[in-house]
C-alpha cells in the first residue's frame, strides 16, 4: 500500500520561505505513469490544487502561487518537494501532497487524486 509522509511545514512571516517535502513508501517515481502534487485547505475553504507535476515532466501551478512557488522531486529519493518562497498570510492551510497512479493528466482538481497524505500545517503571519 503506497504511503505518503509530508513534513516541513511551520510557522514563518510574510515573506518568508518554506520547503515541504512528501516522502512517498512503495511508490517509485522512476517508473510508470502518474500524477503527483500539492493541494491545501484553508479553515473554512474548500481543499484547491498548488501545483502538480506529471510523470512526463509537465507542472502546472495555481494562478495564486505562480512565480512563488516550485514543484520538483527527487526520483533517487522518492521524494516531492514543494518550495514555498514570498509566503502570504493567505498562503496558510493545511498542505497534502496525492498522487494519482496510472494518469498522466496533470489537473489541479482534487477529485483526481486518490491516494493523499496526512498534511503539513503552514502558517503565515503578517
Amino acid at each position: 500500500q503506497v504511503q505518503l509522509v509530508e513534513s516541513g511545514g511551520g510557522s514563518v512571516q510574510a515573506g518568508g520561505s518554506l520547503r515541504l517535502s512528501c516522502a512517498a513508501s512503495r511508490f517509485r517515481f522512476s517508473y510508470g505513469i502518474y500524477s503527483m502534487g500539492w493541494f491545501r485547505r484553508a479553515l473554512g475553504k474548500e481543499r484547491e490544487g498548488v501545483a502538480v507535476t506529471a510523470s512526463d515532466g509537465r507542472t502546472t501551478y495555481a494562478d495564486s502561487v505562480k512565480g512563488r512557488f516550485t514543484i520538483s522531486r527527487d526520483n533517487a529519493k522518492n521524494v516531492l518537494y514543494l518550495q514555498m518562497n514570498g509566503l502570504k498570510p493567505e498562503d496558510t492551510a493545511m498542505y497534502y501532497c496525492a498522487i494519482n497512479p496510472g494518469s498522466r493528466l496533470g489537473t489541479l482538481w482534487s477529485g483526481d487524486y486518490n491516494i493523499w497524505g496526512q498534511g503539513t500545517q503552514v502558517t503565515v503571519s503578517s
